[in-house]
């Protein structure tokens, strides 16, 4: 009776958003983030890297499907957020978590024909030139796997993307243990600094540098058996870099309700693989939502895996307006819509949960994490 009395306050308080006074501007919630503590670390067996890197998840459970699945228990919930590190050596830990609510807190056949495409209509991306926008924020912040997923810069050595980049649900894809992360950087000739030929109609040449992953943690939702079930609520991880990247990053947030979103619309961008060595950037509306993902019609194609979908809202305690990180490009889901086919692209939202855990693996300290 205890545990499912505080599995409710904990659902109860992660869904709640403070109200907030009516404002012209569309402002950041503030939310009860829980707190989420190691309580337990076990070594485990030397992973096999046996697995194939795949650029894309798909999944024949959409909105409505999502919608039915019963609540997990509390149980369950500290299971899936209990996680996995890899370490650059090769060893593998589980941390098992618990959870704490402060008083003070604030596989279709069908599908797969057209799963390669997840274009919409007429293709709405954005490639990226000139190093003025490449190496400037927002589109700083977007980085490239070694496997050839995306991902985000979150802080000074952290970079946020999409489990299946890392981890196929079952074992470790080939490459994880060597894993490197590739910044956009202008290709220099001669020890020159470059011009600055922004304007020209040929745009700069850029290259990738490339630095090492110390460790790597995915969250036991979704190792817990099939990229294809539920478990793609849990489709995120977090990379920790050998040394700083020294570039602007952007922080994560609690992801609003889709209503609350200026617009209804995201913004991500990422390296698409059929726009080899360009940026690509895109935004679209949200077409559903359920607690854990977002559906929408995004043009994109794989390689953009793992892109932090962002928002930029009003903060009010400082004054300014501020983009975040609400959500982890996952992929493609075909759905049966009453028996009429339709495809979306999913995104896995940060919700008050996953927000405390994320913000603990970046920081190691709970007291910095109260507030989404």
């Amino acid at each position: 009776m205890a545990g499912l009395s505080t599995l409710i306050l904990l659902l109860c308080a992660a869904k709640d958003v403070m109200p907030s006074s009516s404002h012209w501007k569309p402002t950041w919630p503030s939310y009860r983030v829980p707190v989420i503590l190691p309580q337990s670390t076990l070594n485990l067996d030397k992973p096999q890297f046996d697995a194939e890197a795949r650029l894309e998840v798909v999944s024949p459970c959409g909105p409505a499907c999502h919608k039915s699945s019963p609540l997990p228990t509390y149980e369950e919930v500290k299971h899936y957020l209990s996680y996995e590190t890899l370490y650059a050596n090769g060893s593998l830990t589980e941390t098992e978590v618990g959870i704490y609510i402060l008083s003070n807190g604030g596989d279709g056949s069908q599908g797969k024909s057209r799963t390669k495409r997840q274009i919409y209509g007429y293709d709405s991306r954005f490639s990226i030139f000139g190093k003025d926008f490449l190496l400037n924020y927002p589109f700083s912040t977007s980085v490239k796997l070694s496997t050839g997923c995306t991902g985000t810069l979150v802080a000074e050595k952290h970079v946020l993307t999409a489990a299946h980049c890392i981890h196929d649900g079952k074992s470790y894809v080939k490459g994880a243990q060597k894993l490197r992360v590739g910044f956009l950087k202008p290709k220099h000739k001669d020890g020159s600094k470059g011009a600055n030929i922004t304007n020209s109609a040929m745009p700069e040449k850029m290259k990738f540098q490339w630095i090492r992953v110390k460790r790597t943690h995915v969250p036991k939702g979704w190792i817990k058996g099939n990229a294809n079930d539920i478990g793609m609520d849990y489709d995120y991880a977090l990379l920790e870099l050998k040394k700083p990247h020294k570039r602007k990053f952007m922080k994560i947030g609690v992801s609003p309700p889709a209503r609350h979103l200026p617009g209804g619309r995201i913004h991500f961008s990422g390296y698409d693989n059929d726009r080899p060595g360009n940026l690509v950037y895109r935004f679209c509306d949200v077409k559903d939502e359920t607690y854990d993902l977002l559906y929408q019609q995004c043009d994109a194609q794989p390689g953009a895996s793992g892109s932090g979908v962002y928002v930029r809202m009003w903060k009010r305690q400082n004054h300014k307006w501020e983009r975040k990180i609400i959500g982890i490009f996952s992929g493609h889901q075909w759905v049966d819509m009453n028996g009429t086919p339709q495809d979306f692209n999913v995104a896995v939202r940060i919700t008050p949960l996953k927000y405390a855990q994320i913000c603990y693996w970046i920081k190691g300290n709970y007291l910095d994490c109260r507030e989404g």
